[in-house]
């Protein structure tokens, strides 16, 4: 294939793959396409690592890295909260929520000696956290670097252009991918509403050509359902110029979903997703389970801003994984993650490599129906 992405990115597949996995990530890239780290949950230490052991592993492949870099959280004015200023501000009553959730559900507590491997996944989103990232990234050979919250900030697209970094970021409005293009984005990512993890309430078949139409000449990648070769090529007849696709990779063979969600996501339909702010605090589609549930009672608190609930549930998350693989326990009815609506399409594990050319492989077949039948057509 060839569009004006897989000439920015130089790689034969228009797929990016974003995963929190490095073994995607270099599995993808290797199959074709193009890898994307999702590195908000890193410490500059692992991201060194990850990052060296995926160029070694793709032998200069082409990968970038995604940071979330959101306008506006709390402690944003201060330029971030440290751990301790952000534990002043979680309130008794949603402290108490939490605690009576996994008390109701028997989650057993973290072992003394267990105690303190916890981290708040999103610690990373105020400058203080992402800049030592981003002096990471930026040491290795990345190609793409993206912001999933926002457009990012001036100097982080300046310090990438003179890099030769493209710079790309998700949009789930017009507003925001206008706003992306006006900032110097090289690439936007108009992901719809059925998409996993945080995204807005506009679904994919409307926003991408909108956003195509406002933005062009800039590139779009389509985000949101997408997961097999008949969605590439819907995302291309819509104007995008590849796709974008997360959820995809959390039942592949190489993915490091724990086992009990994996599980739940391999016999899920597409209605048990629910965009939920009990995890960050923004909009973010997950699995429903028990846990959404309870936050979505009449009488439950409301979630607290970015990053302030990340750091409420860390701990709670943490005791509920590790005990989830117990069939049929409070910790496993709890246990979810972001995924998107495609994930009722997920119902076998396949090595990351047999997705990318099960994609490919789908989309050459739907093109050559649709250009038999233009030849029909024409010959009428």
């Amino acid at each position: 294939m060839k569009t004006k992405v897989t000439d920015m990115l130089e790689v034969e597949f228009p797929i990016l793959a974003f995963s929190h996995c490095r073994d995607v990530v270099a599995a993808v890239t290797r199959a074709g396409g193009f890898g994307v780290l999702g590195a908000v949950a890193h410490t500059p230490e692992q991201l060194d690592v990850d990052l060296t052991w995926i160029e070694e592993q793709t032998r200069g492949g082409r990968y970038g890295v995604d940071l979330l870099l959101p306008a506006k959280y709390a402690g944003a004015e201060e330029g971030g909260l440290d751990a301790d200023a952000v534990r002043q501000l979680l309130p008794a009553a949603q402290q108490e929520f939490v605690d009576d959730i996994l008390r109701r559900y028997g989650v057993p507590e973290i072992p003394e000696d267990l105690r303190g491997s916890e981290r708040n996944a999103l610690a990373n989103v105020a400058a203080r956290g992402y800049e030592p990232l981003l002096d990471v990234a930026f040491g290795h050979d990345i190609t793409l670097i993206a912001s999933a919250l926002g457009p990012p900030p001036p100097a982080v697209i300046d310090r990438a252009h003179d890099a030769g970094v493209v710079v790309a970021a998700l949009a789930g409005t017009l507003t925001h991918a206008q706003r992306h293009q006006a900032a110097g984005v090289d690439l936007i990512v108009a992901q719809g509403t059925e998409a996993g993890g945080h995204t807005g309430e506009i679904a994919t078949m409307v926003l991408v050509p909108e956003v195509v139409d406002a933005v062009a000449p800039t590139p779009v990648l389509a985000a949101g359902g997408i997961a097999r070769g008949r969605q590439v090529a819907a995302a291309l007849a819509l104007g995008a110029e590849g796709v974008w696709c997360g959820s995809v990779w959390l039942t592949t063979e190489e993915a490091e979903t724990h086992p009990a969600v994996k599980a739940k996501f391999l016999t899920a339909t597409s209605r048990d997703t629910i965009r939920s702010r009990s995890l960050t605090g923004k909009p973010a589609r997950m699995l429903r389970s028990a846990w959404t549930d309870e936050w979505e009672r009449a009488d439950a608190p409301g979630a607290l801003p970015m990053p302030l609930q990340s750091a409420l549930v860390a701990e709670a998350q943490h005791r509920i994984n590790r005990v989830a693989a117990t069939e049929g326990s409070g910790a496993q009815k709890l246990a979810n993650y972001f995924v998107g609506q495609v994930v009722g399409q997920l119902d076998r594990i396949r090595p990351a490599r047999q997705v990318v050319l099960d994609m490919m492989t789908e989309y050459a077949e739907v093109a050559q129906r649709v250009a038999d039948q233009v030849a029909e057509e024409s010959k009428a």
